[in-house]
């Protein structure tokens, strides 16, 4: 007797085929990005055993010194460690920032599969490179700044070939909040980074690296596999990012009625198409190759540069969190290395909470920079509260760490998937879709500059006291929202045409009743 079909498999047949290969093409996208941030976190985490108080073990049992830091590992064993955990962050960010600019415009000119998995596969051989310097005891600065440079390079073909992926299969309506529901990968790397790195972080730190490594090369070993980089490909609807649409501050366009609920008759996940009959005979009409856009030309569209600006103060905060937090939950509450970096995914799950409430928000209301504006101005005084209550407890810890990391990351999120890919097929491109990666690497290139600079000025003023490293974060929260103080008032005189013009109908019709009695 054969048994019945299995359920999954049922459900998958009864899906439209554009929906399964969209439903692929996010899982797979995803799953990457995780496991780019899952390979970035552990250094985070293994700052605070490579710098130990060694008082609590005794004196040396080799040379009995009364040193404090005997257990620690050279070259951080000495008292300016915290600049050379500094120089670690900024080896990779710089390394990152300078790298995403020219990322973008390979990402436009090599098939994005090829791009992805082979930054995959190198990442992992870098962050696993980290680790080994473990077991093959290496003490040397140089050895561990190089590797960071290697990686730092590598990484940068994550972001743009993912977003590019994405904004290939998806056109614009309800783009905000499926994109922040899949930005929540961030996040998700993050907390697993996390866990996978405190796993071994007091026993053998070196295997919090080289397991993420082997991760990242995995997952970049599938998706050369299984990634589609285009509907075209397999014959599936292109999506439609443009209908009839009004051109929003800031250069992001929207459409007064939702194009995927006009003509999208694909189920969930296909969020915009073509119909049936024009896919059939599109498919088979080979289409002109747009060319790629120039850097100068993706700098010209509306809105690219404040959102970039906007970005560089918003990662320079997140990316603070991301690299001293644990160290900060150590100092302060006086939390083990394990504990602390567990205590400290509360941030990275506030951050998924974050980006899904701003792309949702962002979708019903159609400003982007008007949504990220309030929740960096709420963002500084919850910096502000957290730092000076937020160890008064640990429940208060756990909720002040969400709030703050909804607040913080929203933004980044925000700006970082919907913002870019709305940008990258902006009206003025005329649907050449070639500018989604190159417009991606500008805005996620700038934002690395911060990133680079958070970690940086937090291992410079640390010494002085970490108060003076939140008032940092709090002015670069102050200024992120500055930057787009004049997108938001475009955004704002968007919506008050259309409530002017009702309010005109309204008394019109008033009058025409009056007279007509």
């Amino acid at each position: 007797m054969r048994a019945a079909l299995a359920p999954g498999v049922r459900l998958l047949r009864a899906l439209p085929r554009d929906s399964r290969y969209r439903g692929l093409t996010l899982v797979l996208t995803f799953l990457s990005y995780t496991s780019y941030h899952l390979s970035r976190k552990p250094i985070s985490i293994v700052k605070s055993q490579l710098h130990l108080n060694c008082s609590a073990l005794g004196p040396n049992p080799h040379n009995d010194s009364n040193s404090t830091t005997w257990c620690s590992w050279a070259p951080f064993d000495g008292d300016n460690y915290k600049e050379l955990f500094g120089a670690l962050d900024n080896a990779f960010l710089v390394a990152y920032a300078i790298g995403m600019f020219i990322s973008g415009i390979f990402g436009e000119r090599l098939p994005l599969r090829y791009y992805l998995s082979g930054g995959m596969v190198l990442s992992g051989l870098f962050t696993a490179l980290f680790g080994l310097g473990y077991f093959w005891d290496i003490h040397v600065l140089w050895y561990f700044i190089i590797v960071q440079v290697c990686n730092g390079l590598v990484q940068t073909t994550g972001w743009p070939a993912v977003v590019a992926c994405v904004g290939n299969w998806f056109g614009k309506g309800k783009r905000g909040l499926i994109m922040g529901i899949w930005n929540s990968h961030t996040s998700v790397g993050n907390i697993l980074g996390s866990l996978i790195a405190g796993v071994w972080v007091s026993s053998a730190w070196g295997l919090s690296f080289v397991v993420p490594g082997i991760i990242i090369a995995v997952v970049g070993i599938i998706c050369f596999f299984f990634l589609v980089e285009y509907p075209e490909d397999v014959d599936c609807n292109p999506p439609l990012h443009h209908m009839a649409a009004d051109e929003n501050p800031g250069g992001v366009t929207t459409s007064e009625k939702d194009p995927e609920a006009v003509i999208s008759n694909e189920g969930p996940l296909s969020l915009s198409g073509q119909s049936s009959v024009d896919h059939s005979k599109s498919s088979k009409e080979p289409a002109e190759e747009p060319e790629a856009i120039s850097f100068f030309g993706a700098l010209r569209i509306p809105g690219v540069v404040e959102f970039s600006l906007c970005l560089l103060f918003a990662k320079l905060v997140s990316y603070t969190f991301l690299y001293w937090l644990p160290l900060y939950i150590v100092n302060v509450a006086h939390f083990g290395a394990t504990e602390a970096g567990n205590l400290s995914t509360l941030f990275d799950v506030g951050g998924i909470l974050g980006g899904i409430f701003a792309g949702l928000i962002s979708d019903y209301t159609g400003g982007r920079a008007t949504t990220c504006c309030v929740m960096l101005v709420v963002a500084a005084p919850m910096l502000f509260l957290y730092n000076h209550v937020g160890q008064n407890g640990i429940g208060v810890s756990v909720a002040m760490l969400i709030i703050c990391g909804a607040l913080v990351n929203g933004p980044y999120a925000l700006i970082t998937t919907a913002v870019s890919a709305d940008l990258g097929t902006h009206e003025s491109l005329k649907g050449n879709a070639k500018a989604l990666s190159t417009v991606t690497a500008i805005i996620d290139g700038t934002g690395s500059v911060g990133a680079a600079l958070g970690p940086l000025l937090a291992g410079l003023i640390s010494p002085t006291g970490w108060n003076n490293v939140f008032y940092m974060l709090i002015a670069a929260d102050v200024l992120a929202c500055l930057l787009l103080a004049r997108v938001v008032v475009k955004e704002a005189r968007g919506w008050c045409g259309p409530m002017a013009r009702q309010r005109g109908s309204s008394v019109q019709l008033t009058e025409s009743v009056m007279d007509g009695k």
